[in-house]
């Protein structure tokens, strides 16, 4: 792991992903496209992970690709197919993460540090924070994943507002439209790990159950995947999580969940 992106996680679960690049208010080059992608993927398989947060340092969340590699990474339409597919890697990655994942941003987060947040279940966010997606402004059609992530989460009239001014977002706007899930005035990492704890404490198998379930009908694609969904209540009703859930309702104390 390079030191753009740093990576850990608590006793309780918490993984905490923070771009770190706060001289460039953690713009994101191609290796960090890269980088992030396998992360995601990394923390999907782990069974230690509960929930995952991502952030940036130095009072950033993102300002989106980093705009003066283009020139070496993104000149040719050849060049622009590798980097969408790398970024696009990325985005796929923290969608398709079976556990919560929670953006926790201050500061900037445009473009493409825009769309991360997106891709995470939710967003917390700290007075000031400002979001935005300039891609008009730069002629670039924002691509098919992304403007569905933007779409589920404010609505089509919201989407097409902020696509087409390509103008940032204020909090008590974003916080208006849906965008943003919770606020602080305070340090916002603090204020995700606060947001996420009570996601730990439950199982994880229902969890990822049900954000399956959620997506598809959000995306579109629940209609036809019954048997899929019904193989998830049934694996379930046989975990042992759930016979541990029970056990702990009984006896009124808090479960213990595996995820198993």
């Amino acid at each position: 792991m390079s030191d753009d992106i740093l990576l850990r996680v608590d006793a309780q679960g918490i993984a905490v992903v923070t771009l770190n690049r706060p001289a460039k208010r953690n713009a994101m080059s191609l290796a960090m496209w890269r980088e992030l992608g396998v992360i995601f993927t990394d923390l999907a398989r782990r069974p230690d992970v509960r929930v995952v947060i991502l952030t940036g340092a130095g009072g950033h969340f993102c300002a989106g690709a980093d705009i003066s590699e283009f020139a070496a990474v993104r000149s040719t339409a050849a060049d622009a197919e590798i980097y969408d597919r790398d970024s696009g890697t990325s985005y796929t990655a923290i969608r398709a993460m079976p556990k919560p994942t929670i953006a926790a941003v201050e500061g900037f987060a445009m473009g493409g540090g825009c769309g991360l947040s997106l891709c995470c279940d939710f967003r917390v966010a700290r007075t000031g924070a400002k979001f935005g997606i300039p891609a008009a402004k730069l002629g670039i059609v924002y691509s098919l994943g992304e403007c569905e992530a933007l779409f589920t989460t404010v609505g089509l009239s919201n989407a097409k507002r902020i696509l087409f001014s390509g103008a940032p977002v204020e909090l008590d706007e974003a916080l208006r439209m849906g965008f943003v899930d919770a606020t602080t005035e305070g340090p916002v990492e603090e204020a995700a790990i606060a947001f996420a704890q009570r996601m730990t404490e439950n199982a994880p198998l229902a969890i990822a159950g049900m954000k399956t379930i959620l997506n598809g009908l959000a995306d579109g694609s629940a209609h036809g995947r019954e048997a899929e969904f019904a193989k998830l209540v049934t694996r379930s009703i046989e975990s042992d999580d759930y016979k541990e859930g029970g056990r702990a309702f009984l006896e009124k104390r808090r479960a213990k969940f595996q995820g198993r």
